[in-house]
C-alpha cells in the first residue's frame, strides 16, 4: 500500500500516522481467525454469485485466490503487513492483488459483521475441541479410579479429616464436576451458533443478500434477527468465558487436591517425574509444578472474564473499536483451558498411589464418629442426644489420650447406658463403605457402577 493511499478510501487524503497504526492494529492476534474468515469469504462468495453481483469465472477466481492464500498462511508464507490492520483486510487486500474480483468480495457486508462471524465460526470449533479435551481428562480420572478401586482415604471438611470415602468416589466427583462443564459449553454453543453476516455495520444492506444461503453453507443453525444486535453482541464470548473461568475453578480445585496429596505430609500419590519439577537449590525437592500452574491460571482465566464484562458494560450501540479487545481476552482463555486439560489428562495418568499411607490415614476410628451416632439412633436415641453423646466419648479420649476404641465399657455405660460391645463393632471402615447404600454414597459397589457408567459414556465421546 502507497503511503499516501488510505485503506479507508476517498475520505482520507492520507494514510494513517505510523503512532497510530502501531497502536490500532489487531492482526497480530486476530489472524488466529483466518481458516474462519477465508471460510465465511468463501461462503459470501457464492451467495454473491447466487444474487448475480458476481459472475462464476470472478467466482472461481476468489475461490481459489482465497484458497492460495490459506495454504500461504498454513505453510507461515504469507506476509502479513500491520498496515493493512486486520486479518481481514489483509487476506482481501492480498486477494485483490491476485485477482481484480476480489475487489468485488466486500459487496454487502462490512467488517462488523464479518469479524462477527469469523469469530463464531472459530468459537464453533474451539467448544468442540475442548468438549473433547474434557472427556479426555474425565476418562483419565475414571481410568485412575479404576486402577485403584480398593483404595480408602479419609474425606474431608474444613480440610479435616471427617469421613472414609473409596479414592475412586473423591476422583468421580471431580468427573461430575467436569460433566457440567460439559454441558454449560454445550449449551453455550447454541447462542454461538448464529450467523449475523448480512447485517452489515449496523442496519443490513439494500442488496437481496441471501442470508439462509450462507448460513447453511457455514453450517450455523440460524440467522441473527436484530442487525444492530448482530454486530454488537459478544454475549457469547462473556459466555464462553464464564463457562471457561468456572472450569478453570474446577481445575484448580482438582489442582489443590493433588498438590497436599503429594506433601510428605499426606503421602497419598507421587507424580511423575516427568511432571513434576525440582528447585534450583534444594536437591531433594519434586514439586507439583503442573498442578500449581493449572492453580494459578484460573486466576487469568478469571481475570478475562471480567475483562470482558468491564468491556462491555458501558458501550453504546452498535459496534465501537473497544470490542477489538475482546479477542486477545477470547483467545487467552481458550488456549489456557485447552492447555490446561490436555496436560491434566497426561499427568494424571503418571500417578501412583501410596496404597500403605492412605490406609493409615483412613485408620483413623475418628472417621465412624456419625456411624456411631447412627448406631445409637438404631437404638431409639434422637440424633441431636446421640451426637452430643458421641462428642462426649471422643472429649474422653482426648483427655485420656488414647484411640476411642479404647475407651473401656464401663465409661462407655458412664457416657450413656445405651453402649454396649456391640457399639464398637462400627469402627470398621469396610462395614462403613458397605452400609453406605443412598445413591451417590461411596459404597464399592456403587462406585463400581458409577465407574461402569462413565466409562460407557465416555466411549460414546470417542
Amino acid at each position: 500500500m502507497a503511503k499516501n493511499e488510505s485503506m479507508w478510501g476517498g475520505r482520507f487524503k492520507s494514510g494513517a500516522a505510523e503512532r497510530l497504526r502501531d497502536y490500532t492494529e489487531s492482526v497480530s492476534f486476530d489472524r488466529n481467525l483466518y481458516r474462519h474468515d477465508i471460510a465465511g469469504s468463501m461462503a459470501h462468495a457464492k451467495m454473491l454469485l447466487k444474487i448475480g453481483v458476481l459472475k462464476k469465472q470472478e467466482l472461481a477466481d476468489i475461490l481459489k485466490g482465497l484458497g492460495e492464500i490459506r495454504a500461504e498462511i498454513d505453510a507461515g508464507k504469507f506476509a502479513w503487513s500491520i498496515e493493512r490492520e486486520d486479518v481481514h483486510m489483509n487476506i482481501e487486500a492480498a486477494l485483490t492483488e491476485r485477482y481484480p474480483a476480489g475487489a468485488k468480495l466486500h459487496t454487502g457486508r462490512s467488517r462488523n459483521d464479518q469479524v462477527a462471524t469469523a469469530m463464531r465460526l472459530w468459537l464453533k470449533d474451539q467448544i468442540a475441541e475442548n468438549q473433547q479435551a474434557i472427556a479426555a481428562l474425565q476418562t483419565a480420572l475414571v481410568t485412575w479410579a479404576m486402577r485403584d478401586i480398593a483404595v480408602v482415604i479419609p474425606g474431608y471438611t474444613h480440610l479435616q479429616r471427617a469421613q472414609p470415602v473409596l479414592l475412586a468416589h473423591h476422583l468421580l466427583a471431580y468427573v461430575e464436576m467436569l460433566e457440567r462443564d460439559h454441558a454449560r459449553l454445550a449449551d453455550a454453543a447454541k447462542r454461538v451458533d448464529v450467523l449475523p453476516l448480512g447485517s452489515g455495520a449496523i442496519a443490513g444492506s439494500t442488496l437481496p443478500l441471501d442470508r439462509a444461503f450462507v448460513a447453511k453453507e457455514l453450517g450455523f443453525a440460524r440467522v441473527s434477527e436484530n442487525s444492530m444486535d448482530a454486530v454488537s453482541d459478544r454475549d457469547f464470548i462473556v459466555e464462553y468465558n464464564a463457562a471457561c473461568a468456572l472450569l478453570a475453578v474446577h481445575l484448580s480445585r482438582l489442582s489443590e487436591d493433588l498438590i497436599l496429596w503429594s506433601t510428605a505430609e499426606f503421602h497419598f500419590i507421587r507424580i511423575g517425574d516427568a511432571y513434576t519439577t525440582g528447585s534450583s537449590l534444594m536437591p531433594q525437592k519434586k514439586n507439583p509444578d503442573i498442578a500449581e500452574l493449572g492453580r494459578g491460571k484460573s486466576a487469568r482465566v478469571i481475570g478475562n472474564l471480567v475483562s470482558l464484562l468491564t468491556l462491555l458494560k458501558g458501550l453504546p450501540m452498535t459496534y465501537n473499536r473497544d470490542l477489538q479487545e475482546d479477542k486477545e481476552r477470547l483467545f487467552d482463555t481458550a488456549k489456557t483451558v485447552q492447555s490446561s486439560l490436555l496436560i491434566f489428562a497426561e499427568m494424571l495418568g503418571h500417578i501412583e498411589v501410596d496404597a500403605a499411607a492412605c490406609q493409615r490415614a483412613a485408620a483413623d476410628p475418628l472417621l465412624l464418629a456419625t456411624d456411631l451416632a447412627d448406631w445409637l439412633v438404631r437404638k431409639g436415641v434422637p440424633f441431636r442426644n446421640a451426637h452430643h453423646l458421641v462428642g462426649a466419648a471422643v472429649a474422653l479420649a482426648e483427655e485420656k489420650k488414647i484411640p476411642i476404641t479404647q475407651i473401656p465399657l464401663a465409661d462407655w455405660k458412664k457416657i450413656s447406658p445405651v453402649f454396649d460391645k456391640s457399639a464398637l463393632e462400627v469402627f470398621s471402615v469396610e462395614t462403613g463403605l458397605q452400609t453406605r447404600t443412598t445413591i451417590g454414597s461411596p459404597n464399592p459397589k456403587l462406585v463400581k457402577a458409577q465407574l461402569a457408567r462413565w466409562k460407557k459414556i465416555l466411549a460414546g465421546r470417542k
